[in-house]
C-alpha cells in the first residue's frame, strides 16, 4: 500500500504550497506504487530556507554536547526502524536486502560517529608571543547550508552531509532525489522525534529545476554540498560559486581495477565482479574498467565471466542483483551496451534486458562483461552507471597505470597484486582520491576523508571523517590581552 509523505519545514509536516504530488514506483515491479511526495517548487524551498535562517543563531549557541545528544538519539531511532527502512529502500530504489540493510546501518553509524564530535571540536589554544596574551581559535558554523543528494545511496549520503552540518552548529535545507526520497525523509522524522529544535533541519521534496535551483541561488544559503552526476555538479558549482557560496561537489567516476601478472585471477575476478555488479553498478565508486596484464588476460576474462554468470538477478528481496532504479537508467545502460558492440568490443557475457517471469516489467539487465576494449572506446572513457565492466589488456605495469589515469575522472581505483613494489608505486602514481590494494573499488570507511580528482570532484572540500566537519565551519582567531 502506497504511503503519503510531506515536507518538513520549521516545526511542521506540510504539503507543497501548490498542492501537487508525485509518486515513486518499485523498479522491480513498476506498476507498484510505493509512496507519494510533495511536488514542491521555489516557494516551498524559500519557506524552508527562511525557517532555517531564523533558527540559525540559537542552534549555533547550543552547546556541542547537546547537539551531540540529539544526533545520538537520532541514530538510536533509526536503529529501531532499521528493518522498516531496509524494506523501504529495497522497494523504492531496488537494492537487495543485504545492500539496503548495509546502507541503513551506515547511516546509523554516521550519526553515532558525529554525535561524539561536538564534544571536542571547537578550536585550539596556541602559544602567544606576549606573556600576558591568551591566543586561541574557534571553529564556528557557516550559518545555513543547502544539501542536494542523489538516489543511489538515498540514506547514507544524506546522513554524511546532515550529521556533520548539525554537529558543527549549522541549520540546513535538504533536497533528496525524487527517485527514492523516502529513507531521507525518515532521517528528519528521527531528528524531529529526537527533539531537534524547530527550523534547524528542513527537507523539501521536488524537482531540481525548482527546489534545487532555489537552494543553490538563494542569498540566504551560505554553502552548498552536492552529490550527483558530473554534468549537473559542474553547473551547480559554477552557479553557487558565482553567488559567493562555499561549494562542495562529489561527482562521477570511471574507476579502474588493475590486475597484475602476479595476481590470482580467481581472486581478482571476484574483486572486480563485486565492485562492478554490486548495487547493480549504480555507484560512483563502481569498478567499470578492469585493466589486466597480458599474461593473465584470458584466464581473468574467463574467471570474470564465471563470476557474472553465477549472479542471480531479480527483485532485491530475494536475489543477488536488483533492477536499475528507473526505465531511463536502464535505457541508458542498454544504449552503452549497443555502442560497445558497434565499437567492436567483444561481448563476453550478458548485455541483454531481462524480461518475463520474475522480471515482469522491471528494469532488469544482465551483468555485462566486454573484453578486447580499447582504452579510448566509449565504454573505456564514459561513466555508465550500470552493471557493465570493460576489460582492457595492458602489456605491463606502466601501461596499466597510463590507461588507469587516462580518463577525466579520478574517484576510486584499486590494484590486485602480490608485488609490494607495484602496490606502492600504484598508490603514489594513481590519480584518484581513493586508492585500494587487493580490494574492490567500492566501500568506504566513514571516519576517513572521501573525494575525487578531476571531474569526480570540485577538489575543494572532502566529505566524511574529521575533514567532513571542516566544510561546515569557519575559523576565528582570538587575541586576549590582559
Amino acid at each position: 500500500m502506497s504511503t503519503t509523505n510531506q515536507n518538513y519545514v520549521g516545526d511542521q509536516w506540510v504539503d507543497a504550497k501548490n498542492g501537487d504530488t508525485f509518486a515513486t514506483y518499485n523498479p522491480a515491479r513498476p506498476s507498484e506504487e510505493v509512496a507519494t511526495y510533495p511536488n514542491s517548487d521555489r516557494a516551498d524551498a524559500r519557506a524552508a530556507i527562511e525557517a532555517a535562517v531564523e533558527a540559525a543563531p540559537e542552534w549555533a549557541r547550543t552547546p556541542g554536547p547537546e547537539r551531540g545528544r540529539i544526533l545520538r538519539e537520532t541514530a538510536a531511532i533509526l536503529a529501531d526502524r532499521k528493518q522498516e527502512l531496509t524494506e523501504l529502500l529495497t522497494t523504492e530504489e531496488g537494492k537487495t536486502h543485504a545492500e539496503a540493510g548495509g546502507e541503513v546501518q551506515r547511516a546509523i553509524d554516521i550519526f553515532y560517529y558525529y554525535a561524539e564530535k561536538p564534544r571536542d571540536y571547537l578550536g585550539d589554544v596556541k602559544a602567544a608571543s606576549g606573556a600576558r596574551t591568551n591566543l586561541y581559535t574557534r571553529k564556528e558554523p557557516l550559518g545555513t547550508v543547502g544539501l542536494i543528494t542523489p538516489w543511489n545511496y538515498p540514506i547514507a549520503i544524506p546522513a554524511w552531509k546532515i550529521a556533520p552540518a548539525l554537529a558543527t552548529g549549522n541549520t540546513l535545507v535538504h533536497k533528496p532525489a525524487t527517485n527514492a526520497p523516502g529513507v531521507a525523509i525518515a532521517i528528519f522524522e528521527a531528528l524531529d522525534e529526537a527533539g531537534l529544535p524547530d527550523g534547524v533541519a528542513n527537507v523539501v521534496a521536488g524537482p531540481g529545476s525548482k527546489v534545487g535551483e532555489e537552494i543553490i541561488t538563494n542569498d540566504a544559503i551560505d554553502a552548498i554540498s552536492f552529490t550527483g552526476s558530473s554534468a549537473v555538479g559542474e553547473r551547480v558549482y559554477k552557479d553557487a560559486a558565482a553567488a559567493g557560496k562555499r561549494v562542495q561537489t562529489e561527482l562521477g567516476g570511471k574507476n579502474p581495477t588493475i590486475v597484475s601478472e602476479s595476481a590470482d585471477t580467481g581472486k581478482a575476478a571476484e574483486i572486480v565482479s563485486t565492485g562492478a555488479f554490486g548495487v547493480t553498478g549504480q555507484a560512483c565508486t563502481a569498478c567499470s574498467r578492469a585493466i589486466v596484464h597480458t599474461d593473465v588476460y584470458d584466464d581473468f576474462v574467463s574467471a570474470l565471466v564465471d563470476e557474472a554468470a553465477a549472479i542471480e538477478v531479480g527483485p532485491g528481496d530475494e536475489y543477488d542483483m536488483g533492477p536499475q532504479v528507473t526505465e531511463s537508467e536502464l535505457k541508458s545502460t542498454l544504449e552503452y551496451i549497443d555502442r560497445a558492440k558497434a565499437d567492436g568490443n567483444t561481448l563476453a557475457f550478458g548485455g541483454e534486458r531481462l524480461e518475463g517471469g520474475r522480471y515482469e516489467d522491471g528494469y532488469f539487465v544482465e551483468p555485462t562483461v566486454f573484453s578486447d576494449v580499447d582504452p579510448q572506446d566509449t565504454i573505456g572513457q564514459e561513466e555508465i552507471f550500470g552493471p557493465v565492466v570493460a576489460v582492457i589488456e595492458a602489456d605491463g605495469f606502466e601501461d596499466a597505470m597510463s590507461i588507469a589515469n587516462g580518463v577525466e575522472y579520478g574517484l576510486s581505483a584499486s590494484i590486485v597484486t602480490e608485488d609490494h613494489t607495484e602496490a606502492e608505486e600504484f598508490v603514489r602514481e594513481i590519480e584518484s582520491g581513493v586508492a585500494k590494494i587487493n580490494e574492490k573499488t567500492t566501500g568506504l570507511e566513514l571516519h576517513v576523508p572521501f573525494g575525487g580528482f578531476g571531474r569526480s570532484s570540485s577538489e575543494t572540500w572532502r566529505e566524511q571523517g574529521d575533514e567532513g566537519l571542516e566544510f561546515y565551519t569557519i575559523e576565528k582567531t582570538i587575541y586576549d590581552n590582559f
